[in-house]
């Protein structure tokens, strides 16, 4: 199994300024119920699955549960 350097796959998330015009779109969180988890790792997750091709569970440990990025990409 090959191991990737994090810090290179952290070179291709959001910076600051790409983050800026996002975040008021993304959904409040919800009076009752569980809280979303952080939008900024759940769309870096999902861009990194994007660009590299690979499976949902092979996502690094950094972004979660696999399952969370998904259902997040799903809606």
């Amino acid at each position: 199994m090959l191991l990737v350097d994090e810090e290179r796959l952290r070179r291709h998330d959001l910076s600051d300024a790409e983050w800026a015009p996002l975040e008021p779109l993304m959904p409040d969180h919800p009076r009752q119920g569980r809280r979303w988890s952080d939008h900024r790792l759940v769309l870096d997750a999902v861009f990194l699955r994007t660009r590299t091709g690979m499976p949902w569970r092979d996502l690094p440990q950094r972004f979660g549960p696999w399952q969370t990025v998904y259902n997040r990409h799903r809606r």
